[in-house]
């Protein structure tokens, strides 16, 4: 039998066994200490997620059902408080870097709307037809309005060229021509941009691009380049005495719409630096350079994020356009270049919603059919774009549900969501769709004979 044998070396490694527990101890109970941490965090966050959903369930109306039956649905929402701090944030930058901004009519032209942005006198507005103009004669001074669109009639430029507004989009040279002429009959001075086609792609929606070649908008100098660059020298110079009604100054840009990427804005950028060291060329020197507008917003998380990154989108042309930098006596005539932009998504998007009411719940055959009162004709781009709009049940709810979330139209795009999941719903239901400040009610239709629906703005009830 072998004998057991105590000494130093056996309680050396007996207490270096003990240590070991204690650190393995030590250690379990700091991955627990930390997991325990964790958890509790992601509980709080949890509950603040849950807290921030109960609250935005009541925080987007705050009134209830019966309040909001005041009017009939569908109706459009306005949260006038949102509206002003979005125009708040978007004019404390442009302030700063004596920016111009036009307001886009075709965007939202609810005259409650209108009263509020022209009451802030840094902002302009932009129109895209005859009757655009004369609504904004309402509201805005002529000095602010300026006037794009590719089929202007003779009619609406003699209008805008009788009622002084400051500038004319000319899209083409044969629009040129006919202002001229118009100009020249009137004997009335215009002063007039020419829009450019820069042929540069904007990743958004293939119906909303409108800076390429196969686009209808704008000269395209890719094959007219010469014709455009003598044609506008001949004009500022006002050679042979044929252009002195016309006062050239500057050029119009715009390549799309809901761009959320303004690393495309760059090539623009680029673009216009040719484009204006040409003219430079040429001795001709623009005071006026017209950006359009373009910026998007998040349709997905409307709540998280209600005003656009304003900021971003100015300092991508403020970084980008070198010309901007370069005025010198050699360069531009030492004039310098005043930024224009056309904004209306940007502006007044988050601030619109539609209402509507749940008229059925209908059971399919795979799924259940939410059908509203609302339809494509009082919120098309959905069916126009495929644009999916955040929709919630006003109220509380306990439960969710999926549905195919549709219109009444009778036309199988008539729909606002497949597949959704929301606040379970019944018939009688308000909903409120996100989001619908821009292209809503201004391109809402009377098709199936439905009336159009009205807009009210949240100091209305």
């Amino acid at each position: 039998m072998k004998e057991k044998i105590f000494g130093p070396d056996v309680e050396m490694e007996d207490s270096k066994k003990e240590k070991d527990n204690k650190v393995i101890i030590y250690v379990a109970g700091g991955v627990i200490l930390i997991i325990g941490i964790i958890l509790l965090i992601v509980i709080i966050l949890k509950k603040g997620e849950d807290k921030q959903n109960n609250t935005n369930n009541k925080r987007h109306i705050e009134f209830n059902e019966n309040t909001l039956k005041k009017y009939k649905t569908p109706f459009y929402y306005y949260n006038t408080s949102l509206l002003e701090k979005t125009i708040e944030t978007c004019l404390n930058i442009t302030k700063k870097n004596n920016i111009k901004i036009h307001f886009s009519l075709k965007s939202n032209f609810n005259d409650k709307i209108l009263k509020i942005l022209s009451s802030h006198k840094e902002i302009g507005a932009d129109c895209v037809s005859g009757g655009e103009v004369n609504l904004a004669l309402k509201y805005f001074k002529p000095e602010s309005i300026v006037f794009a669109g590719i089929g202007k009639t003779d009619e609406e430029i003699e209008e805008a060229v009788d009622n002084n507004i400051f500038c004319l989009n000319v899209e083409s040279i044969e629009e040129l021509d006919n202002l001229n002429e118009i100009c020249k009959k009137k004997k009335k001075r215009m002063n007039f941009a020419t829009r450019i086609n820069p042929n540069v792609l904007a990743h958004t929606h293939e119906k909303i691009t409108t800076g390429l070649n196969e686009n209808k908008f704008g000269i395209f100098l890719d094959k007219y380049e010469e014709n455009f660059y003598n044609k506008i020298k001949d004009v500022y110079t006002n050679k042979d005495n044929q252009y002195e009604y016309l006062n050239f100054i500057g050029l119009h840009f715009h390549i799309g719409s809901q761009i959320l990427n303004f690393t495309d804005y760059i090539p623009l950028c680029q673009k216009i630096d040719e484009i204006i060291g040409k003219l430079n060329s040429n001795g001709v020197h623009i005071t006026y350079l017209n950006l359009g507008g373009g910026l998007g917003v998040d349709y997905d998380n409307p709540t998280k994020n209600p005003i656009p990154d304003f900021q971003g989108f100015f300092d991508t042309y403020l970084n980008n356009i070198k010309s901007l930098k370069n005025i010198s006596e050699t360069f531009n005539g030492n004039k310098p270049i005043n930024l224009h932009f056309e904004l209306g998504r940007s502006i007044i998007c988050q601030s619109g919603n539609l209402i509507a009411k749940v008229n059925y719940i209908k059971q399919g055959i795979e799924k259940k059919f939410m059908i509203l009162d609302a339809g494509m004709n009082d919120l098309i781009r959905p069916a126009m774009y495929g644009a999916l709009h955040q929709i919630e049940k006003i109220g509380e709810y306990k439960e969710k549900e999926m549905y195919d979330v549709v219109g009444p139209i009778c036309e199988s795009s008539d729909v606002f969501a497949k597949n959704y999941t929301m606040g379970k719903c019944a018939k009688g239901d308000l909903v409120i769709i996100r989001s619908a400040g821009a292209y809503g009610e201004s391109m809402a239709s009377r098709y199936n004979y439905r009336n159009i629906p009205q807009g009210y703005l949240d100091t209305e009830f």
